[in-house]
Formats: C-alpha cells, structure tokens, sequence
C-alpha cells in the first residue's frame, strides 16, 4: 500500500492505492546463455564496460499488469494503466 503522490508519476493525491510488483530468484529458469554468461564473467574472459550491468540469470518481471484508479486531490478520478503487476514470471 502506497501514497499515489510516492510513485513518482506526478500526480497530487492523498489516496493509498495497491501497487502489487514482481520479487524473487529465477536461478531454476537458467538456460544454457545464462550459464555460459555466468562462467565466462567469473572466468574474466568478459568484462562488462563501467557503465554497464550484466546479468546472467533471467529476472522476474511483469507479464500482465492492472491498472489504479484513484481520485486526486481536485476529485477528478484518475487511472493509469499498466501501473500494477497482474502476474510475474521469469523473463530473459
């Protein structure tokens, strides 16, 4: 449960809406890239740039969204789309 005004979209609301995210480990849903990635970087036969961020395991992530409805403070009704996750699942 969070303040509308805490999601960082801008909006000017004193209403507390559920916003449902994607946790979790995805080491079971490793494919041979992901293992291949992994030994190669703990190998140092590859290293990423000092700007870059290299996984080598799939992440969890948002496959279906919802979206919130909530009213603002000049009680206009608001909904975003696409703010909520719906379902997860292991992606990459």
């Amino acid at each position: 449960m969070v303040k509308v005004r805490d999601l960082g979209l801008g909006f000017n609301s004193d209403e507390i809406v559920l916003f449902k995210y994607c946790s979790g480990s995805c080491h079971r849903a490793r494919s041979n890239y992901d293992l291949t990635l992994s030994s190669l970087l703990r190998q140092q036969l590859i290293t990423p740039g000092p700007q870059e961020r290299v996984l080598s395991h799939p992440c969890c992530r948002p496959t279906r969204y919802e979206a919130v409805s909530f009213m603002d403070v000049q009680n206009t009704w608001q909904t975003v789309e696409k703010l909520s996750a719906a379902e997860c699942s292991c992606i990459g």
